[in-house]
């Protein structure tokens, strides 16, 4: 027995549900227990039940109003049937006012599908407007590698939006899709017209620098005098356009290649000259340890005649091996310095106008001193602790360049 419907089942397995003052046969269910057969008939008014909560449940969360539409249309069926046991009547309530809140449903969906439709569009205009920017950059300006890569997503995500997004009325899709399509031709002729100048360009590097390497080559072939010659190439070839990565890296390999053949022949004819310096150098550091004695020289006129003599000595001896020859040149230039220090002192103590000019100073400085050490006593008597401490470093600076003068 149902909570809010009488029912009965008879011997046969018939179902009788209780109306008002009569009763009304909804099916058989033999061969089980009267419980059994109430039980199945409560089921089947519990699934109607429940298809109906769950499409009252999909409207309140925004469903289609058409698909509601159709639903009710089934479980009004079903609750038309009264197939089952359970208050039908309150079905049939809730299924009525389901269907008339459709209405309000069906201007909500369109609302929503209005805005859908709108956001749609501007999805697209926005993937347009991006094609046409980059369509109207300077083709010189562009960086092709990254801009191709940018169209590729451009024209992916508007597939995307062409699959998944609301379906735009005929005009707006194919005014959108021209500007689109319009915008992607023009780069894709910017793009052949910008590789096909490069190649040309290219063609015109790779041709120039590969006359630059017959030119090498043949320096190569010409002997280890070419050098300077080699370098004249690399100045011309610093100024030569670029042929492309692959392309220039390959030219520059084979153009480095003849210039490491061209420095290893000459280094192998500086190998043997510096071989045959040995000697030289030998006799050049022997000289040197004698001209070193000079550094702590103090007759002016002797160290002059024995640097003189160890000059020309020097110049006979010849040349050495480069990788000695700064050293040796270096330690030479030092005992010349110092034995021509040697003879600007002398030069300097015996120059008379100097010596004039610094006695007159000299003079001027101690007279200034003496007027000082008078400041310095009356200061004194009045025990002027901060002018006597001033005094006595002006005295100090004086006496100071009294020194520098005497020296």
């Amino acid at each position: 027995m149902s909570e809010k419907t009488q029912a009965r089942v008879d011997s046969d397995g018939n179902v009788y549900v209780v109306e008002g003052s009569g009763e009304r046969l909804i099916g058989q269910y033999p061969d089980v227990t009267a419980e059994e057969a109430i039980a199945f008939f409560e089921r089947k008014f519990n699934d109607t039940n429940s298809a109906l909560v769950l499409l009252e449940q999909r409207a309140k969360n925004g469903a289609s109003a058409s698909e509601i539409a159709e639903s009710i249309a089934k479980i009004s069926e079903q609750i038309e049937a009264r197939a089952g046991i359970g208050n039908y009547e309150a079905l049939a309530d809730r299924a009525t006012k389901l269907s008339a809140s459709l209405v309000e449903l069906s201007a909500a969906e369109k609302e929503m599908q209005a805005e859908a439709l709108e956001r749609a569009k501007a999805e697209r205009e926005a993937i347009v407007s991006e094609m046409e920017k980059l369509a109207a950059v300077d083709p010189q300006k562009i960086q092709w590698k990254q801009t191709t890569k940018k169209v590729d997503e451009l024209f992916a995500q508007w597939q995307a939006a062409q699959k998944n997004s609301p379906r735009l009325n005929k005009t707006d899709a194919n005014e959108l899709w021209k500007r689109f399509r319009d915008a992607r031709h023009k780069l894709d002729q910017h793009r052949r017209a910008f590789f096909a100048d490069l190649d040309a360009k290219n063609k015109g590097a790779k041709s120039a620098k590969e006359e630059l390497i017959a030119q090498a080559e043949a320096l190569v072939a010409d002997g280890t005098g070419n050098v300077a010659a080699y370098r004249s190439l690399l100045d011309k070839w610093k100024l030569a356009p670029r042929a492309g990565k692959k392309i220039d890296d390959a030219l520059w390999s084979r153009f480095k290649a003849a210039g490491d053949a061209i420095y290893a022949a000459k280094k192998s004819v500086d190998d043997a000259e510096d071989e045959s310096f040995a000697g030289n150098l030998e006799v050049k550091l022997a000289l040197l340890v004698e001209a070193e004695t000079l550094l702590s020289a103090t007759d002016r006129v002797e160290a002059r005649s024995k640097l003189n003599a160890i000059q020309k000595k020097w110049d006979a001896a010849g040349k050495v091996p480069r990788a000695h020859f700064k050293s040796t040149e270096d330690r030479l230039r030092k005992v010349e310095q110092a034995v021509r220090a040697l003879e600007d002192n002398h030069w300097n103590a015996s120059n008379p106008e100097k010596i004039a000019r610094s006695e007159g100073l000299a003079g001027q400085i101690q007279d200034k001193i003496a007027a000082l050490e008078t400041e310095l006593e009356s200061a004194k008597v009045d025990k002027n602790t901060t002018k006597i401490a001033e005094i006595e470093a002006a005295i100090k600076t004086q006496n100071e360049w009294l020194a520098v003068l005497s020296k």
